[in-house]
């Protein structure tokens, strides 16, 4: 085999070893998934995943930052960005984070779960107070509105855009359409959403 070959079947089956840790993580949680799970979830012997992440810890600690990348890094942009008026980082908030999770549908479960049993570590994970301290939107928002408390004011967007993927299965029902119904639904809530929170924003 070449090296360019190697190099390739490495990257296949990391990838294969950390989207099986995620399925795995996600039901079971930290506390009680082993290796040997994710290995047979993954379909690889034992030695192998040790031979790639040498411990369940690392593991999870790569999946994990990952994953935290893919959900609040399309946030962090949005929010330090100078060029743009808090109206239209609503816009781009909303319409970013919708479009990623219809790609990684698996996330919000996946990183809430750890959310409720490692609040301290997911903190840190995120710099969530250096979003609510330093950030332009938190700035623009008490420019506008000094009554209304930052932290109520992003638990209601992200509240709002996340809650349709963790509920996914019922919405499904509901609606009645399928996955093709799910999905306009959620193009839709690219436009209402914004509107809906511009509207708590300029409330008298």
């Amino acid at each position: 085999m070449t090296k360019k070959g190697k190099e390739e079947l490495d990257l296949t089956t990391e990838q294969k070893i950390k989207e099986a840790a995620i399925r795995v993580f996600t039901k079971k949680g930290y506390g009680n998934a082993r290796t040997r799970d994710i290995a047979e979830e993954a379909g690889i012997n034992l030695a192998l995943l040790n031979y790639y992440f040498r411990s369940k810890e690392k593991l999870f600690d790569i999946v994990m930052a990952e994953r935290i990348e893919k959900l609040f890094g399309v946030l962090a942009p949005v929010l330090f960005d100078a060029t743009t008026s808090l109206e239209e980082k609503l816009d781009r908030i909303v319409e970013n984070y919708i479009t990623m999770l219809i790609e990684h549908p698996e996330l919000p479960i996946f990183v809430l779960s750890e959310m409720r049993s490692n609040p301290g570590d997911m903190a840190n994970r995120l710099q969530a107070r250096k979003l609510l301290t330093d950030s332009i939107f938190i700035k623009q928002l008490a420019d506008k509105r000094k009554d209304i408390n930052p932290v109520h004011f992003l638990m209601n967007i992200l509240g709002m855009t996340l809650f349709p993927f963790i509920g996914k299965p019922v919405l499904e029902t509901l609606l009645g359409g399928g996955d093709e119904a799910y999905m306009a639904m959620m193009e839709e809530r690219k436009k209402l959403i914004p509107r809906w929170v511009k509207l708590m924003l300029n409330e008298s």
